[in-house]
């Protein structure tokens, strides 16, 4: 009798995280993962160590703190809040919870990577859309719509573009899909792109929207893994059932309440993302190197070709610099660089500039 995993598990291409490391360099600057460069709060650093005194207790399973935190300072009902190990676990729970096998998943044509993973996980099949030039095509998304779909999985700021579906036609996305399949709104880098709710108000109005986030990037907590999601009391209610009771640990929960009262903390690390990422991509435009207006705490430099990107991916890792390649997401010609502090990014710009024979 042969032991055989379920169907679609092994079509799963291992996903790659950023690297972290070049041989024989001890300044390395990270530029792979978009990290927040200012680390974590005070706050959430002080609170973490404080949890750290009572680690031999079980955390409280029903995350009520963190939750009331969350909603308090989003203007939120705690009720409709799942937290879970990262957003990622949370888009887990959606895929284990409504997809199932044959079922299909839209995902679009530079999406998140995780997406694909989390369909085939379940046993479903995922379906890439076109985008236009880099953006979200609804039209696409809509027409790709099948009696089999069950879920359509949406990054808006969008991971690696930065690009960003606008209010009307996320509405008109939402409005167009049948009631019978959910949207997920992921809005990992909601807190870069101005006063956008990162989907909030969308899952209010739309029963079958469900927007997650989480505490990975501006909050800089990545390194423990907290997210979060917010939906009707129904799926919520749902997503519940299938989530381990103790998924999330006192430290964790303790610092991530911490970091979403922090608002100074915040405050501070969106006015400097904001303005060095558009330092950045100015910096990049001026030499002759495509960069769309990004919504996040990264831009992505559009090359002559993949050839080009791979030098300059070279030339920056020479210098102890490591950024993101983006092929595997269909964009071989880009690199994606996350906006790091004000030395960081005068640092790569030298670099560049240096490469493309620009003074």
């Amino acid at each position: 009798m042969t032991i055989t995993p379920q169907p679609g598990i092994m079509d799963i291409a291992l996903y790659v995280s950023g690297e972290s490391r070049v041989e024989g360099r001890s300044d390395v600057l990270k530029l792979s993962s978009n990290e927040n460069p200012f680390g974590c709060s005070d706050a959430a650093r002080a609170a973490f160590l404080r949890a750290a005194q009572d680690l031999h207790r079980y955390p409280n399973t029903d995350h009520a703190a963190l939750r009331r935190a969350i909603g308090q300072v989003h203007g939120l009902d705690e009720g409709r809040i799942i937290c879970g190990v990262g957003s990622d676990e949370v888009l887990q729970f959606i895929c284990q919870a409504y997809v199932g096998v044959g079922d299909e998943v839209i995902t679009t044509e530079h999406g998140f990577s995780m997406y694909p993973i989390l369909a085939r996980a379940v046993g479903a099949v995922p379906v890439t859309v076109p985008e236009r030039e880099r953006r979200v095509d609804v039209d696409a998304i809509l027409g790709a719509v099948t009696d089999r779909t069950r879920l359509v999985f949406l990054a808006n700021p969008a991971n690696p573009t930065g690009t960003m579906l606008p209010e009307a036609e996320l509405r008109r996305l939402a409005a167009g899909l049948p009631s019978g399949v959910l949207l997920v709104h992921d809005g990992a880098y909601t807190e870069f792109a101005g006063d956008f709710d990162g989907g909030a108000a969308l899952a209010d109005d739309f029963a079958n929207v469900i927007m997650t986030r989480t505490f990975s990037k501006i909050y800089g907590l990545g390194g423990l893994r907290i997210g979060w999601g917010y939906a009707a009391r129904e799926i919520i209610d749902v997503l519940n059932r299938i989530r381990q009771p103790f998924n999330l640990s006192e430290a964790q929960m303790a610092a991530a309440e911490a970091a979403v009262r922090d608002r100074a903390f915040v405050a501070r690390c969106q006015a400097e993302n904001a303005k060095w990422r558009d330092w950045l991509r100015n910096a990049l435009t001026q030499m002759g190197i495509g960069c769309d207006e990004s919504y996040a705490n990264f831009v992505l430099a559009r090359f002559a070709d993949a050839d080009q990107a791979a030098a300059c991916d070279a030339a920056l890792k020479a210098e102890g610099i490591i950024v993101r390649r983006t092929g595997g997401y269909g964009l071989a010609e880009c690199l994606r660089i996350t906006v790091g502090d004000e030395a960081a990014c005068r640092r790569v710009v030298h670099v560049i500039a240096t490469f493309m024979g620009v003074r």
